[in-house]
């Protein structure tokens, strides 16, 4: 697993060569004392496996720019792709004093070695789009959301697409929460497309999303813990974890009522891959202990199935699932 002594480690996001998997997390220091006020002051780590299991601690990939920026105040959550000419494309998330941090945007940064990051000043940083996305003042939810980029390749060769957290412009507000869609043909222009799902699935927010398709089969992954279910869902007695909804197609459309738990509150921002020997795995970060303290640090591999039923499902109940215990807060040598 990667955890560390200092910092407190959340949502990550992964890039493999080949030979090795560089994950890009997020980390602020404990020396916050209080785990809340993590994300205001997070920058984005970066480490490298071999095997998804132990890690090597790598210099920071990136760190909020100086004022006036789009991320003067934290950068968070993204995604990395290699694009044709073998460069790295970094997306990611950033918060500005601009709006006292309450506006998400997203920022590119390119590298040829995944070690050295630098911002692209003909990037465009991207916003919700008023046409489809509600913006910040629109509803009383409490921020513009517009982050956690996920970008992949079209599946006929048509360019790419990024999926990104957002919220609708109707109906109940806390009820709000869709998969906004994007399409680039070079990595460096994208045009806002509507949403791939439809607000009052019962999500005010539809986090860290990422589709992949197993064995043929398309799945979208996303997480909403208990603070951003609507009420409709806390009612019920959820409390909510990453989720997963089998689709037609990745690019769905996604009908986000037939979501379903793949896992529980104890893991969140769930990312899925591939182990060495092709066979898919999940990475979380280890969320709340039974106390209800954030823990962070990201998990080992966790294997995966299609059941009978065909859902995508844990192929079974590992050790890192839950929490780990203070003694595990290391780093992995």
């Amino acid at each position: 697993m990667l955890s560390l002594h200092d910092a407190w480690t959340w949502d990550f996001w992964l890039a493999d060569t080949g030979h090795e998997y560089h994950a890009f997390f997020l980390r602020a220091s404990r020396a916050l004392s209080n785990p809340d006020a993590r994300h205001f002051r997070a920058s984005v780590g970066h480490a490298v496996s071999k095997d998804l299991r132990r890690w090597k601690l790598l210099p920071d990939a990136l760190v909020r720019s100086e004022h006036p920026g789009f991320d003067d105040i934290a950068t968070w959550t993204g995604s990395v792709v290699q694009g044709p000419d073998g460069v790295w494309h970094n997306y990611y998330t950033g918060i500005s004093t601009e709006e006292s941090g309450l506006v998400q945007r997203i920022g590119m940064a390119t590298s040829t070695d995944l070690i050295r990051w630098e911002r692209r000043p003909d990037f465009t940083i991207l916003s919700a789009d008023p046409r489809w996305y509600e913006k910040l003042g629109q509803s009383s939810w409490g921020n513009e959301a517009w982050r956690d980029p996920y970008v992949f390749p079209d599946p006929d060769n048509n360019g790419w697409h990024m999926f990104v957290t957002a919220r609708a412009q109707t109906g109940i507000d806390d009820d709000r929460g869709v998969v906004g869609h994007l399409h680039s043909d070079d990595l460096i222009t994208w045009t806002t497309l509507p949403p791939l799902s439809l607000p009052g699935a019962g999500f005010g927010v539809v986090e860290v999303p990422q589709v992949a398709v197993i064995d043929g089969k398309a799945v979208l992954l996303f997480s909403c813990g208990y603070p951003d279910l609507a009420a409709s869902k806390r009612d019920t007695g959820e409390r909510g974890g990453i989720w997963a909804v089998v689709a037609d197609n990745p690019l769905g459309p996604f009908d986000l009522t037939q979501a379903y738990l793949l896992t529980n509150s104890s893991l969140y921002a769930g990312r899925l891959a591939q182990d060495r020997m092709g066979n898919p795995v999940l990475l979380a970060f280890h969320n709340y202990d039974k106390s209800g303290l954030f823990v962070g640090g990201m998990s080992d591999p966790l294997p995966l199935k299609w059941d009978i039923g065909g859902h995508l499902v844990l192929a079974a109940r590992s050790r890192s699932f839950g929490p780990c215990s203070a003694r595990q807060l290391a780093m992995a040598g």
